[in-house]
Formats: C-alpha cells, sequence, structure tokens
C-alpha cells in the first residue's frame, strides 16, 4: 500500500489491522514510531487484541542475583529459549535489578533495593506501581502476588522477635490489612509461594508434613481435614487456576526421599496419586538438590507443573497433556561459574493486567 494511503487510515481501523498481527511483532513494531509504541497501553487495542489476536507466547523466567537488568526466557509454546533482543520489552525495570518475588497472570513484583517498598509490574507494557510497605523494618519470610477479578492480592508472612503477622494488599483498594496472631510455621520453606484455591493460600508445613491454609477475606489460619500419604519427606502445593489443588511430594525414611509422586486432592479432601517420577529421574533430582528439600518449590505454567530448585539452572516438570515428565535443559547463555540462587517463575504476557 502507497505510504500516503495507509497514513490516512483512520486510527481506529488501524488499531483493528494491527490487532490481527502475532505478538512478537507487535513488540518489534514498538521500536519504529511513537504511535506504535503507544498502543501497548491504549484501552482500544487491548480490548481489540485481547479478542482477536493468535496465541501469546508464554514464558519460564529465570532469574539470578549475578544477572542485572535481564531474564533467560524459554517460550514454552514454541519450545525454545529467547533472548532479550527478541523480546525487548521483557525487562526489568532498572529501580530493582534481578528482584523478581512472585508472578501471576501477567504481572511480576519486585523488591526495590534499599528500600521498603514493592513494585507491580507488567513486563509487555512497561507500566509500574510502586508499593510501600505499611512497617519498617520491611523484612519478611513468604511473599505471594495473587491475580484477584479486576485487580491483585500480595500476601506477606512477616515474623517478629514476639510475634509472626500477615500483611495483604488490596489493588482495587490500594490499602495494606494487618492480621495479627499465631500462625504455623513455614520457615524450611522460604522459596515456596501459596497455591490459591477455593478463596484460600495453601503452604506445606516441615516435616512431619502438613497443609495449612489462610482465608483471604477472613484472614482466618486453617488444617484441612485429608490426611497426607505416609511416609512424606517433603511436599509442595501447586494450584492449575481451574479449581483443582495438587501436591508433589518425596516419600522415603530417615530424611531421604526415594521417590517421588504427583497426587490430586479429591473431593473429600483425600490425596488421589496421579503418577510417580521414573526412578533414574528421581535419582537425579535427588543429587541436584542434595536432599536438602527446603530448596525446592514448584509453581503451575500452562499446563505443566514445575519442579525446581534454588541450587540447580534445570527445571523438572511434568505434562499434563501427554502424562509425560521431562528436563528442562540448561540455558545455553547462562554462565557456569553460577551455582545456585536460580528463581524461576511463569509468565504469561497479558496487556490487559493492570497495575
Amino acid at each position: 500500500m502507497e505510504p500516503r494511503i495507509w497514513s490516512s487510515l483512520p486510527e481506529e481501523l488501524l488499531e483493528k489491522i494491527l490487532s490481527f498481527l502475532p505478538f512478537k511483532m507487535i513488540l518489534n513494531l514498538r521500536s519504529t514510531c511513537k504511535f506504535f509504541n503507544s498502543l501497548i497501553s491504549s484501552p482500544n487495542f487491548i480490548y481489540k487484541y485481547s479478542s482477536s489476536s493468535p496465541l501469546f507466547s508464554s514464558f519460564l523466567l529465570l532469574s539470578h542475583p549475578q544477572c542485572h537488568h535481564h531474564l533467560a526466557l524459554y517460550d514454552s509454546v514454541v519450545g525454545t529459549w529467547r533472548n532479550n533482543s527478541v523480546s525487548p520489552s521483557l525487562l526489568l525495570p532498572s529501580a530493582a535489578p534481578s528482584a523478581i518475588l512472585s508472578s501471576s497472570n501477567g504481572l511480576v513484583c519486585l523488591s526495590v533495593p534499599s528500600s521498603s517498598s514493592l513494585l507491580v509490574c507488567n513486563l509487555l507494557t512497561n507500566s509500574t506501581r510502586s508499593i510501600e510497605f505499611p512497617t519498617y523494618p520491611f523484612q519478611f519470610e513468604l511473599l505471594t502476588l495473587i491475580s484477584t477479578p479486576g485487580g491483585y492480592t500480595i500476601f506477606i508472612l512477616c515474623s517478629w522477635s514476639s510475634s509472626t503477622d500477615v500483611f495483604l494488599y488490596d489493588s482495587k483498594f490500594l490499602s495494606w490489612r494487618r492480621f495479627d496472631g499465631s500462625q504455623p510455621i513455614l520457615s524450611d520453606n522460604f522459596h515456596q509461594k501459596g497455591a490459591f484455591f477455593h478463596g484460600c493460600l495453601y503452604f506445606t508445613t516441615p516435616e512431619p508434613c502438613s497443609i495449612v491454609c489462610f482465608d483471604l477475606e477472613t484472614g482466618k489460619w486453617d488444617r484441612p481435614n485429608g490426611e497426607l500419604p505416609d511416609q512424606l519427606i517433603f511436599a509442595r502445593l501447586v494450584s492449575d487456576g481451574d479449581g483443582k489443588l495438587y501436591m508433589i511430594g518425596g516419600v522415603g525414611t530417615n530424611g531421604i526421599s526415594r521417590s517421588m509422586i504427583l497426587w490430586e486432592m479429591g473431593e473429600a479432601g483425600n490425596w488421589v496419586k496421579l503418577d510417580s517420577l521414573p526412578e533414574f529421574m528421581c535419582r537425579k533430582f535427588g543429587s541436584v538438590c542434595y536432599h536438602n528439600y527446603e530448596h525446592v518449590y514448584c509453581f503451575w505454567h500452562q499446563g505443566m507443573i514445575c519442579i525446581c530448585c534454588y541450587t540447580w539452572p534445570e527445571i523438572l516438570y511434568y505434562k499434563f497433556s501427554r502424562r509425560t515428565w521431562h528436563w528442562l535443559p540448561k540455558c545455553p547463555s547462562l554462565p557456569e561459574k553460577w551455582s545456585c540462587g536460580f528463581r524461576w517463575f511463569s509468565f504469561v504476557p497479558e496487556l490487559s493486567a493492570l497495575v
């Protein structure tokens, strides 16, 4: 089309045409002119794109303390590693290098160095919100970002010298709530996030393993009635976002896991076995984490349960559509000298995810 014709198209029609472009091309167009760059934050374009666009890419993000302003990106849709030159908009804000704490539905929550505030960011639109923590000093054991209808909630568990408190931030009201009282011991699971299930966040406790949940509406802790499988050495919980709760557990004796099993919570609160990790993969996982299970954490990502270790750069994952176990290989651009500090996150880009 001749430039004079293209340039005279009504803006609304141009937005409609661009809404049919693949996600990767939308990102590449941002650097061509101010108008294309502004589309990402345009409410009209967001609505059109979300209703007519092809499937978004979805990423597994790898963050490391020695890696400033850079994310290792694995595109789980096409099964390839990417770099930021391919997806230039997926960069950490300069205020918070390599400090991702949690992610949910297109948003990530980051810490701000030398500050008592958090940063919630949509990496796709480069929009951010700084959230000041209500108390000082700012220290916490667990943090989980939860997407809710029309916004998000941040759950923070803080331990002081004399008490343990929960703080909840609600993006709809831009305010914090504080809940006092005794909480269960979760100290060996400092890498795990709460699994959001039926309005509550579910956690596991150290051996002897148990499950506790926190009601986000009432601020009360509770323990589900269902019994856990025997000889659990460690357990981690994962929610698929569609009303199912899963548990990955290591079964063994004397603090050593000999096998790993995947269960699903049944309607009566009982745990139903779905699958077990093949023996040779289980041996590798045991050697990877040196049987220090406090470094193990899990999360859900696009039909997969990802099982990670803070000291190892690979992911073990279970693919539900095939009911198979796999290792995601190490990122080829990762330096050999990095030996710990590997933090994986699920990131599914969403233009409409508002901070």
